[in-house]
């Protein structure tokens, strides 16, 4: 039986696996290794504090994801199929890892944070405020 997202730990096990499958994905890999040019020992942690964050309510994450992703955007447009891709692989990674209310909270909250996130990129441009 599968346990539930409840620390740090899973955390950082659930954001190693899903960029581990993000970095072989054919449509979204080369996003992030080709135009992003991430810098997975800088990026992972950050992704660690974001989702605690959001899963814990933890006021650790410090940055702003709309401006790194407008900037992204500028240099490669990002698409509907990518943002489904990027659901999908999270979807399946906590699935695969975790079973629970936290595993479902996390879920629902990396689908309204993709959404928003692609409607923003796709607003015109007197529609976005950000915050």
């Amino acid at each position: 039986m599968k346990n539930d997202i409840n620390t740090r730990e899973d955390i950082i096990l659930l954001v190693d696996s899903f960029y581990q499958r993000v970095q072989l994905n054919d449509k979204i890999g080369p996003i992030f290794t080709q135009i992003a040019k991430v810098d997975w020992a800088h990026h992972l942690p950050k992704m660690y504090d974001f989702w605690e964050s959001i899963l814990f309510g933890k006021a650790i994450y410090k940055g702003n994801p709309m401006l790194t992703h407008f900037a992204l955007n500028d240099k490669k447009p990002l698409q509907t199929a990518e943002f489904e891709t990027w659901k999908n692989l999270f979807y399946q990674t906590v699935d695969d890892l975790f079973a629970g209310p936290n595993a479902e909270t996390i879920k629902q909250k990396a689908q309204s944070i993709a959404d928003l996130m692609h409607f923003k990129l796709n607003a015109p441009p007197s529609k976005i405020k950000i915050v």
